[in-house]
């Protein structure tokens, strides 16, 4: 159970269990494995680190591994820590308390000033090297300023996802009917992990700093080597401290535990470490983590209320989604009257019956959830065990759930109301047709019979608009306008506008590249759909359950009749060739002649793969000014042929 939870955790970027109930079920295993060690297994989960390793990325092997560190979430244990320090050392100490920040460990190696390799925490022994995608986090230094740092170092650290990003990203994700981030972790994990480095730079990712490592430091001591750090250039956070007690100690996380809710990224407990390089030296590691330093973790803030009732609701691709309707109760700052059951499972889970006592904890302190039941509190008038429903809230149509997910959706989208307006209010947005109108409109016009699909749309006109409550001449010829200008959106956006299943804003560019009309893609064969990159089964076969439905394909038909397009122009096409056709090609430099952008469109429009690190799948590297060593070093060992911008055009002409 422990390794699927670390596979939840570090590979997926999906757990299923708190912190706080993963600690306490390795700190059991640790305690049977001490007690019986004849059953101890080399492989236990207590005897590695989590990984996060990734089959997409080249891995590399630490020059110091990436260690653990032990983890409390009791004051007394850190009393320990600090006295069994003290008796270990027998002389004056120190420690320097920092904050715990919540992200995803990195690894970057320094060599003449310049930033040539960053890898992920991994197994602890080798992670992936995300080299491409980290350049792209600005708080990161490519190259170092001032004077004094060592030839080559590494230094380690957090990257993280601000609150303010955080909250964005989960409104596009969850208006997109995508799974929404559990919390800025798993964000800034599955961030670091995707192979476009232009998306990872959209994200904002910001990177925290705690530790240098090297030969040649500035300094004997933690404290300060970080100080020099940061006049290199580096994030190093302002809140780390120097104590002298443990009665410091104590007051620093105190004061933390209160005042860290008003910091832009996310904590989750304070870290404790030797200051003097010569006594972490004498102190040493157990197998798993070092002996001169400790994790308290904060306790996540749960509040108990009463469970009132549950309700579903139904999304635009017909996903259900069951709500606990709660007694308000103050919690992190904020009431709150609803929480998140996520999905059938969880309730059964949970054993939930109304009017249950439940405890709830903020997600990420942002998404209220509930946690757990409080059997203690349970009456005899016990209330009716909560039960996923089995056929739709909204129109009654039977429920089905694919094999392998966890949730149930209505099939009947053509005839269930939400759907039916989340479908619209998708073909509307700014990614899809742009066109001026928003979720209220759209409620406006489907209750008033004026829409009923997202082909009604281009039916309106202003005066059977201005017949509407709210709405004036202005208004009606506004968004009149509006829809004849969406006429002219290209076939890409107009095919992500379908809302077809799992195709979002990035599938569809792929689909429009690889067939370039509707008629094309709509003849596709599975087997064709899946060739295409990025392109899996899941994908394939929601695009083809799409067209084989015959309402889909009369909708389709309209649309084209009102004069949307279902084609890439002929212009487009007539740019594209297939001359760099199954070729992965990498950028890296300073060009003169073009932009790096419009270097990686010519790409892709003479039918070539852009990627963002170098592997045994490059075909060439375009090369300009500055080019990166480390891209260049792996070049030479892997024989990737180096091109320089002429050189490109010419494969063009």
């Amino acid at each position: 159970m422990l390794e699927q939870h670390n596979y939840n955790y570090y590979v997926l970027s999906a757990p299923t269990i708190s912190d706080f109930e993963f600690d306490k079920m390795m700190r059991e295993l640790q305690e049977l494995e001490t007690a019986h060690p004849e059953f101890d297994d080399p492989d236990s989960p207590t005897h590695r680190v989590g990984s996060d390793l990734s089959k997409e990325f080249e891995q590399v092997e630490h020059t110091y591994p990436m260690l653990s560190l032990g983890n409390t979430y009791s004051e007394e244990e850190v009393l320990d820590f600090y006295e069994r320090t003290a008796r270990s050392l027998n002389e004056p100490f120190e420690i320097v308390a920092e904050l715990k920040y919540d992200g995803t460990s990195i690894s970057l190696i320094y060599k003449k000033g310049r930033l040539v390799r960053a890898v992920t925490r991994g197994d602890g022994v080798r992670g992936d090297d995300v080299t491409a995608n980290v350049k792209t986090i600005r708080s990161i230094p490519l190259r170092l300023r001032g004077t004094g740092y060592p030839e080559e170092f590494e230094i380690r650290g957090e990257v993280l996802l601000p609150w303010a990003e955080f909250d964005r990203l989960n409104k596009e994700r969850e208006a997109q009917e995508e799974p929404l981030f559990a919390n800025p972790r798993n964000a800034a994990s599955g961030t670091l992990k995707l192979q476009n480095p232009a998306l990872v730079a959209s994200r904002k990712l910001d990177a925290y700093f705690y530790y240098l490592l090297g030969e040649q430091l500035p300094a004997e001591s933690h404290y300060e080597n970080l100080q020099a750090a940061r006049a290199w250039g580096f994030k190093i956070p302002d809140v780390m401290r120097k104590c002298h007690s443990a009665k410091e100690v104590f007051e620093y996380i105190a004061h933390w535990d209160v005042e860290r809710k008003n910091l832009p990224v996310a904590t989750d407990g304070i870290v404790l470490k030797v200051n003097s390089l010569r006594q972490q030296r004498n102190l040493g590691f157990t197998a798993k983590s070092p002996r001169w330093a400790i994790a308290y973790k904060f306790q996540a803030e749960r509040a108990e209320t009463r469970l009132n009732s549950v309700s579903f609701q139904v999304g635009r691709t017909g996903t259900v989604t069951p709500v606990a309707n709660l007694e308000p109760v103050l919690l992190a700052g904020t009431v709150v009257k609803r929480a998140s059951l996520h999905n059938a499972d969880i309730i059964e889970g949970l054993d939930l019956h109304l009017g249950d006592q439940v405890y709830v904890e903020k997600g990420g302190e942002i998404i209220p959830k509930i946690v757990g039941v409080n059997m203690d509190a349970r009456s005899l008038l016990l209330g009716d065990k909560v039960r996923f429903v089995r056929t739709c809230p909204e129109c009654g149509t039977p429920l089905v759930r694919q094999e392998g997910e966890a949730a149930y959706y209505c099939p009947n989208e053509l005839g269930c109301p939400p759907q039916i307006k989340g479908k619209i209010i998708h073909f509307v947005t700014r990614k899809a047709m742009n066109i001026n109108m928003g979720p209220e409109t759209v409620e406006d016009l489907y209750e008033a019979g004026l829409v009923h699909d997202v082909a009604d749309l281009y039916t309106l006109r202003e005066q059977d608009l201005v017949m509407l409550e709210r709405w004036a001449e202005k208004s009606a010829r506004n968004l009149i306008r509006s829809l004849e200008e969406s006429r002219q959106v290209p076939f890409e956006r107009v095919l992500f506008g379908l809302g077809i299943r799992y195709v979002g804003e990035t599938v569809a560019k792929r689909l429009a590249a690889a067939f370039h009309s509707i008629e094309a893609l709509g003849k596709a064969t599975f087997e064709e759909l899946t060739a295409v990159d990025e392109i899996g089964d899941r994908i394939a076969r929601s695009v083809l359950d799409y067209f084989a439905d015959e309402k889909n394909r009369t909708l389709i038909a309209r649309l084209k009749e009102y004069g949307l397009r279902m084609a890439i122009d002929e212009g487009t096409l007539a740019e594209r060739s297939d001359k760099l056709s199954g070729l992965t090609i990498v950028i890296s430099g300073t060009f003169a002649r073009h932009s790096r952008d419009e270097y990686k469109a010519m790409i892709e429009r003479n039918g070539g793969k852009n990627s963002g690190s170098v592997s045994g799948k490059t075909d060439y590297i375009l090369a300009g000014e500055n080019m990166g060593p480390a891209k260049l070093e792996k070049a030479a060992k892997l024989g990737v042929k180096i091109i320089h911008e002429d050189e490109f055009l010419k494969m063009l002409e």
